[in-house]
């Protein structure tokens, strides 16, 4: 999905290229601040003179910025733009005991492989207690 900024939040992150990608960290930084306690005025004149820029245009770039990370993150693009993506992995480990021989074993699965041997497991449990499945394990005993 494709995510639109409309003119004005445009105008509002402009400065943010001509800047040092530091000053844009820090901007970052301010905007997620914003979105967890609200806006702070002193940051904004703090920042402003910092820059020589007018502490509007800072608050204006932290607000466009923190619409900009809102919006990804409801349409969920922060996820293709990672450099590596975080994969699951389940680690099971199983302590054996067959004919008195005790042997361990540790398996490594992703989830999905996880949840369709466990299906194919249940499968197999509901196949068990089926009426041919008994006459065949009583006859075999």
């Amino acid at each position: 999905m494709l995510l639109e900024l409309s003119e004005e939040h445009k105008e509002h992150l402009a400065f943010l290229p001509q800047v040092d990608s530091a000053v844009v960290a820090e901007f970052g930084r301010i905007a997620v601040e914003f979105l967890r306690r609200g806006a702070n005025p002193k940051i904004y004149e703090g920042a402003a003179r910092k820059l020589n820029v007018s502490s509007d245009t800072v608050q204006h770039g932290v607000e466009g910025l923190t619409y900009l990370l809102t919006e990804s993150s409801k349409l969920m693009l922060a996820s293709r733009s990672l450099r590596q993506q975080i994969k699951p992995a389940v680690t099971i480990k199983l302590h054996l005991n067959q004919n008195g021989d005790h042997n361990t074993k540790v398996l490594q699965t992703d989830p999905a492989t996880l949840l369709h041997l466990v299906q194919q497991l249940e499968q197999a449990l509901e196949g068990v207690k089926t009426n041919r499945c008994r006459r065949v394990v009583r006859n075999i005993k």
